[in-house]
């Protein structure tokens, strides 16, 4: 059975207290939280006070999702601010290894994503360091996007690569996950689905994770 990380940056963030009740009452797992910096991604989210306030609401785990250029500069914050897992893009670190050991001397999980265009093979050398992994499959920067096909491949790649390490290392996914291409996922190696549009746009969000967690 999955995780399920239900992606904040898709729901309404004029009833945020609301939401956090909802996913704490739900089957959820984690709580999934987007940071963009307006660089990396051509858009820009929320940050650091927005987290504070969801960690006074949230019961459960919180994954950061930093799409940001020198994220090395702002870890200290969000592990104030009550990040549990912080995740940093392989494309964004020019000293990966170290990025990961500073996450983890702060107590934290780290993990690492990857983007649509980057090979799995890159994070061979860093995967016994990581909590998890998180394989984009729709280009980073906007939710609602359609989940790009060849992220299947992807994920069998990486469940073979983290198999030989002979480490408990997650993979996640992240973008255009939907009640009908999670089993999908979910076969081919994924253990945690972050899912926005397809859990916060329908009347019952709580039914669609009951959903995404028998997938």
């Amino acid at each position: 059975m999955p995780l399920v990380a239900p992606s904040l940056l898709a729901a309404d963030f004029l009833h945020l207290a609301d939401v956090c009740k909802l996913v704490n009452e739900s089957e959820a797992d984690w709580f999934h939280l987007d940071v963009m910096d307006g660089r990396f991604v051509p858009n820009i989210s929320f940050g650091i006070p927005v987290i504070e306030f969801i960690r006074k609401a949230a019961r459960k785990p919180l994954d950061v999702h930093l799409m940001i250029e020198e994220p090395e500069k702002l870890t200290p914050a969000f592990k104030k601010a009550g990040a549990d897992m912080l995740i940093i893009h392989l494309e964004t670190c020019r000293n990966l290894h170290s990025n990961i050991q500073q996450i983890r001397a702060l107590g934290m999980q780290p993990a690492v994503a990857i983007n649509p265009h980057t090979p799995v093979e890159l994070l061979k050398d860093i995967l016994p360091d990581l909590h998890h992994v998180l394989i984009m499959t729709v280009n980073p920067g906007f939710g609602g996007q359609s989940f790009i096909p060849h992220s299947l491949e992807k994920v069998r790649e990486m469940k073979k690569m983290i198999a030989e390490t002979g480490r408990d290392i997650l993979i996640e996914v992240d973008g255009g996950i939907t009640i009908g291409n999670a089993h999908s996922l979910v076969e081919a190696g994924a253990d945690i689905l972050v899912a926005g549009t397809t859990i916060f746009q329908p009347k019952d969000p709580k039914q669609v994770i009951h959903l995404l967690k028998n997938s």
